[in-house]
C-alpha cells in the first residue's frame, strides 16, 4: 500500500534480497492492472552483484512474449552502444520500472503506451527489492520514466543528463549514484540517429 492508501505491489513482494526468489514472486503480481493484459511479468536480468544496473520503463512486444528484458530492437541497440563506451553488456543488471507490457491494440499489432504514474508507484516495490539485491554501485536511467521512478516525478533529466548525481538516501548506499540518458527507443525514432545514438554512447562511457 503507498503513502496515498493506494494498492501496490508490496503485498506480493517477499521480503528477501535473493533475486531468484523475488523474479519467481513477480510472476504473481497483482500490484496493478497491467498484470490483465500483458503475457507475462518481465523481471530483471544479470548478475546478481553488478556494478551498473540499466532501469528502463517498461517490456516492450517483444521482450513480453519472451518474458527478458531488453531483447527487443531497443535492447540489441543497447548492447552495441554499451560495447562502444567500454561496458561489458554481461556485467550488467537490466530492468524497467514497470515489469508489465502495457499496450494498445491496432489491428494485429500492439503498441507501447507510456504507462501511467499510478502504475510507476505501484510497481516501485519490484525496483526497490531488486536494488536492495543486487546493491550496485551505479544505476543508469534510461528515459524519463525511469528517472521518475527513481528519483520522483520532479527529476527532468533535460537538467541532469550525462552527469552522476547521488541517489536517494532510502537505499543506503547501494546505489551511491544515478546517471540519466535518453531510453534507446528514442534514439531509433530520431530523426538524426547517428548524432542520437553517438550521444547516448557518450554518457553511457560517463557511467563507465
Amino acid at each position: 500500500m503507498t503513502s496515498t492508501g493506494r494498492a501496490d505491489a508490496s503485498e506480493f513482494v517477499p521480503d528477501s534480497t535473493d533475486l531468484d526468489r523475488l523474479g519467481e514472486a513477480s510472476r504473481g503480481c497483482r500490484g496493478c492492472d497491467l498484470y490483465r493484459d500483458a503475457t507475462q511479468t518481465v523481471f530483471g536480468a544479470g548478475p546478481k552483484r553488478a556494478k551498473i544496473v540499466m532501469l528502463g520503463e517498461q517490456p516492450g512486444d517483444r521482450e513480453d512474449i519472451d518474458g527478458e528484458p531488453f531483447v527487443g530492437p531497443a535492447g540489441r541497440l543497447l548492447d552495441h552502444a554499451l560495447v562502444e563506451a567500454g561496458i561489458d553488456r554481461g556485467q550488467v543488471y537490466v530492468t524497467n520500472a514497470v515489469k508489465h507490457f502495457r499496450f494498445t491494440e491496432r489491428g494485429k499489432r500492439r503498441i507501447h503506451q507510456k504507462p501511467s504514474r499510478g502504475q510507476i508507484v505501484a510497481c516501485r516495490p519490484w525496483l526497490v527489492a531488486e536494488l536492495r539485491a543486487v546493491r550496485p554501485r551505479l544505476v543508469v536511467l534510461l528515459g524519463a520514466t525511469a528517472a521518475s521512478a527513481l528519483m520522483g516525478p520532479s527529476f527532468r533529466i533535460t537538467a541532469h543528463r550525462g552527469k552522476v548525481v547521488e541517489a536517494p538516501a532510502e537505499f543506503d548506499g547501494h546505489p551511491a549514484h544515478v546517471l540519466s540518458t535518453v531510453h534507446p527507443s528514442a534514439v531509433l525514432r530520431a530523426p538524426d540517429r547517428d548524432s542520437a545514438y553517438a550521444a547516448l554512447v557518450e554518457d553511457l562511457a560517463a557511467a563507465r
